[in-house]
């Protein structure tokens, strides 16, 4: 923390413009160093913060580009330390020139996400929000956006924070009690804790069921396109992609593990899974993807049947045997396949052929494209993703996740103590966890074990 640290900011390789970052108690004394304002009578130190210059970035005399400086003093920067961002020409060269010119006059390259956890370290956010930053970056679709810009501005942690502050107040109060034992006195009044405890194992497991809406909108809603061989499943993912995404053949067994894309499709991103076909095979590599193929579609949260309506009755039977015990709870779409290839009097009859299954059902070609539209308007249907407003309070995040369901099981055991008139240090014990947890999520109580792994993940220049 005492380093003054530098990374390019911007996307690698060239470009029009690149910035590069200088972050540190040393960042101005270090850039002075280098660039020359335009006006040579005005220096970088006696400029105020929120000032942007014009100048050059010189060495030994040589001059190496023409850039804009941004100053930025502590504590009101990014990080909360002074700041200095330089835009220059979008050259490699250029770029690697001058974060070389900044380390030989004193400053370190930053490390993945240095910038953010110096943020967090100094109180400008809290590490859910640093964590937001991170998904800010990597949105790919509307609701990514929307719920990365909601915990950025600490709707989550703010709502979090109070319920435990309250936990938190009640818990001293309890144990003080337990400082005056001897005299039977109650600070903390037991029918308010019960309903406070209450109100927060509510919004604990509000929060906690809201993941399986967060994680599929910020990592796609898994559909597994399912069925047995030869049906066309690797030509309905090309299709669905728009890319020649897997290997297309008319030899059985082709595809002998998942293949995975992700598609944006009306602001929902979907990450298709062409799977194994399914069915009796003595060759063991195949067998493992027919394995893998099961357990692709435990996890799918959408199931697309493929249906060859060329096919022998008696295989289509077979299949079905395998699939259907695996569909309970899922959300099936029966897709029937190579409908070019049928006559237009035969179609119909092919919708009746699981009646039992609860499911929406399609004709197309995945060869020739055909329909194929329709399954995409049909799979946004089907996945009934809630509108993302900016303001909605979703989990997206596995870390939060598992703390909110610790958080749960701790409130749960002081709501059961208190029903069954416990004593207040077992009370207290869970009220101490429940806080602990909630704390964790906010970066109140974490370890620099918790911190390294998420800042890791980040790219350097953030």
């Amino acid at each position: 923390m005492d380093d003054t640290i530098c990374a390019i900011a911007t996307a690698s390789g060239a470009s029009g413009i690149a910035v590069i970052r200088v972050s540190g108690s040393e960042a101005v004394a270090v850039c002075r160093k280098i660039f020359v304002h335009k006006s040579k009578s005005k220096d970088l130190a006696s400029l105020p913060g929120y000032s942007i210059c014009y100048g050059e970035i010189a060495s030994r005399g040589e001059r190496i580009d023409e850039v804009l400086v941004a100053l930025f003093r502590s504590p009101h920067s990014y990080t909360g330390e002074d700041t200095i961002e330089i835009s220059c020409h979008g050259s490699t060269y250029i770029q690697h020139k001058i974060l070389e010119l900044l380390i030989e006059n004193g400053c370190r390259l930053a490390t993945p996400g240095e910038f953010t956890m110096r943020a967090f370290i100094n109180g400008k956010m809290d590490l859910s929000q640093a964590e937001a930053v991170a998904d800010l970056i990597a949105s790919t679709s509307a609701g990514m956006h929307k719920l990365a810009m909601s915990q950025m501005r600490g709707d989550f942690s703010r709502e979090l924070s109070s319920l435990r502050n309250q936990l938190v107040e009640f818990t001293s109060l309890i144990e003080l009690e337990l400082d005056f034992g001897e005299e039977d006195v109650e600070f903390a009044d037991r029918d308010q804790l019960l309903a406070l405890a209450t109100q927060i194992a509510e919004l604990i497991g509000r929060l906690a069921e809201s993941f399986s809406i967060g994680n599929a909108v910020k990592n796609g809603v898994p559909v597994a396109i399912i069925g047995e061989v030869n049906v066309g499943k690797s030509t309905l993912l090309n299709a669905l992609v728009g890319d020649d995404r897997a290997i297309v053949s008319d030899i059985p067994g082709t595809t002998r593990d998942s293949v995975e894309d992700v598609v944006n499709l009306s602001g929902i991103s979907f990450r298709f899974i062409d799977t194994a076909g399914i069915r009796q095979t003595a060759d063991e590599i195949e067998n493992m993807g027919i394995s893998r193929t099961f357990r692709q579609l435990e996890q799918a949260h959408i199931v697309l049947w493929l249906i060859d309506l060329t096919s022998d009755p008696a295989a289509i039977d077979s299949a079905a045997r395998q699939i259907i015990p695996h569909l309970k709870g899922k959300k099936t779409i029966l897709v029937f396949n190579k409908v070019d290839l049928l006559p237009e009097a035969d179609r119909e009859q092919c919708r009746n052929i699981f009646p039992d299954i609860s499911s929406d059902c399609l004709h197309i070609s995945a060869r020739n494209r055909e329909d194929v539209r329709q399954l995409q308007q049909l799979l946004v249907s089907v996945a009934a993703l809630p509108d993302i407003h900016s303001e909605d309070v979703i989990v997206t995040n596995m870390r939060h996740y598992e703390a909110l369901l610790h958080a749960r099981e701790a409130i749960l055991r002081v709501i059961e103590g208190l029903n069954e008139q416990l004593t207040g240090d077992y009370i207290s014990t869970d009220l101490r966890e429940c806080s602990y947890y909630l704390g964790e999520i906010t970066g109140e109580i974490t370890t620099d074990e918790i911190l390294g792994s998420i800042f890791s993940r980040f790219c350097i220049g953030k």
